[in-house]
């Protein structure tokens, strides 16, 4: 097991794109340098033993992250160390990583066994010791009937296990693991996440992990890295993330349905004796417990957001008062089992709950909605930085 920790790392992808001609010139290639910043100033220590997951929109640059990490990628700037050691100048096979990839990447002409066993031959690990990791490790993934069979006669599931078999069997420092479960459906998707929590609690490797799928991330990290554009946005436990989003982007990523966001001025009672949140078409009664955070923007607008699962149908609420409580037009009923999705319209603003699934909301009409204000978010309309101090 080992620290990894990424000092400054930058990664610049140098490319050409074709520069205007002169007409006299038209005859000969013309281009320019173009430089595209996939990862800016990345700081992030990673602890031993930890599960760490990076997470963001395609293009955000956490797959570059760890292809950097591996060595797959040069650095174009920064320091990298794996185990307290700088690791920039160090082939892969010499950093003490394993990697598991989207596709499995398995030989299609060698059995289970002869794939998991490759690596370990590679290095010239003796046969007993070769065939005490691969029994232990296929016994570990419940895998050990599978072992002579070759990899077209495997299901998607169990390629998967097979990739990560492989991986195991080097017993490195780390785990490098670039979005394994995409290719799988839906419902191998949960069990296979449910088996890596249980493999990491029992093996504890420092285990570095690539998705686009925030409910992957939430689920699976101990941590969570959030990117967008190269740059990270948060660095954090789930659960503060997701209770304390760093700027409106964090905010709307995590969660599912993503946070709702209308523009709203704060404005003082007539009463003086608190805050209302308002515009054109309906105001809401800051609760004394937000208060204290936008006493300094009375009379400007900020961004108000708040989540599906807080608000509510009011015939479900207890804690429905006239400063909490809006009517609103339903557009989409989208019943899920347990809960039920409501697209609803006030005025122009357009907003998704999720509400109890007895209710009796109908597409076409109005009903009467509830905010839980004490879960209410605010952020800077200039910066989209959170407000929370």
């Amino acid at each position: 097991m080992a620290e990894v920790f990424l000092e400054e790392v930058n990664k610049i992808f140098q490319g050409s794109i074709p520069c205007k001609k002169s007409w006299w010139e038209f005859w000969k290639p013309a281009f320019r340098k173009a430089e595209v910043c996939a990862v800016k100033n990345a700081n992030i220590k990673i602890k031993d033993g930890e599960f760490m997951v990076l997470v963001g929109p395609s293009g955000c640059g956490k797959t570059t992250t760890l292809r950097m990490i591996a060595g797959l990628e040069e650095i174009t700037q920064g320091k990298i160390y794996i185990d307290k050691r700088l690791v920039n100048d160090l082939s892969p096979k010499d950093r003490d990583i394993a990697m598991v990839f989207q596709n499995y990447a398995l030989y299609p002409h060698m059995n289970v066994y002869e794939n998991m066993a490759f690596g370990l031959r590679l290095r010239k690990f003796p046969k007993t010791e070769i065939d005490k990791r691969v029994k232990e490790t296929s016994s570990l993934l419940g895998i050990e009937k599978l072992l002579h069979r070759k990899p077209k006669e495997l299901s998607g599931g169990q390629k998967q296990r097979v990739a990560m078999g492989r991986a195991i069997v080097r017993e490195p420092k780390v785990f490098l693991m670039d979005e394994p479960l995409s290719n799988l459906d839906a419902k191998l998707r949960a069990e296979m996440r449910a088996e890596l929590q249980k493999l990491h609690q029992r093996l504890r490797v420092t285990t570095i992990y690539v998705t686009h799928d925030q409910m992957e991330a939430m689920t699976l990290g101990q941590r969570i890295v959030l990117m967008k554009d190269g740059i990270i946005q948060q660095v954090d436990t789930p659960l503060n993330i997701y209770e304390n989003p760093a700027n409106q982007f964090v905010a709307g990523f995590i969660g599912s349905p993503s946070m709702n966001f209308i523009n709203l001025k704060v404005l003082r009672s007539p009463n003086g004796m608190g805050l209302l949140l308002k515009n054109e078409r309906f105001s809401l009664e800051v609760p004394s417990s937000n208060a204290n955070l936008l006493t300094g923007y009375i009379d400007q607008e900020i961004i108000f957001g708040i989540r599906p699962e807080d608000i509510y149908d009011k015939m479900f609420s207890r804690g429905a008062t006239p400063g909490n409580t809006l009517r609103a037009k339903v557009e989409v009923f989208e019943p899920m089992g347990s809960e039920v999705y409501l697209y609803l319209t006030i005025g122009s603003d357009s907003l998704v709950a999720r509400v109890d699934p007895h209710t009796n909301a109908i597409v076409g009409q109005e009903m009467e909605i509830v905010f839980d204000l004490e879960k209410m978010h605010a952020f800077r309309k200039d910066t989209k930085l959170a407000i929370n101090e």
